[in-house]
């Protein structure tokens, strides 16, 4: 292979490389309305305890399930009461649950999966006094893995579900 090849094949990994973000880019419009791809200014300021970027990283956006299941173990519960608690605190946001899967099994099975996961904690969260109508729920599956491996480290972190804020 001449120089020119080669430095035209590592341009395009790179540009392909760039375009391979599960969560969305800066101008990626979901195509069921969720939105996605906020920019990290429009979080705000992770030390500010009102703030979407706080919310994600000290009270925890995420929690994750074993295989095949919907059911939220002692942690995954605690995450959720500190989610409506501080939801509680701070009203006037729109929530969406994301609901994923790993990657084993059909898109339509793992699609259901994710479906439930997202409605179980809605349920969670309706239970702990969030209002009903600020919470939407879409299933991604296996469609938008954060790894992708053939190994239960991956599997782990792919079977989720995701609060997802906004105003």
């Amino acid at each position: 292979m001449n120089l020119l090849t080669k430095a035209t094949m590592v341009a395009l990994t790179l540009a392909l490389a760039a375009c391979n973000n599960p969560r969305g880019g800066a101008d990626y419009q979901d195509p069921m309305g969720a939105g996605g791809g906020i920019a990290s200014t429009a979080l705000g300021d992770p030390n500010d305890p009102a703030s979407i970027a706080y919310f994600n990283e000290t009270i925890g956006d995420t929690v994750h399930f074993t295989v095949d299941s919907t059911d939220l173990n002692p942690e995954a519960q605690t995450i959720l009461r500190t989610q409506a608690a501080w939801l509680a605190r701070n009203p006037g946001y729109q929530i969406l649950i994301e609901g994923h899967a790993d990657e084993r099994g059909t898109r339509e099975y793992n699609v259901a999966l994710g479906a439930r996961r997202a409605a179980r904690v809605q349920q969670f969260l309706v239970g702990a006094g969030v209002p009903a109508n600020s919470i939407r729920t879409v299933s991604y599956g296996k469609e938008r893995p954060i790894e992708v491996c053939d190994a239960p480290r991956c599997w782990d972190v792919n079977r989720r579900a995701v609060t997802v804020l906004s105003r």
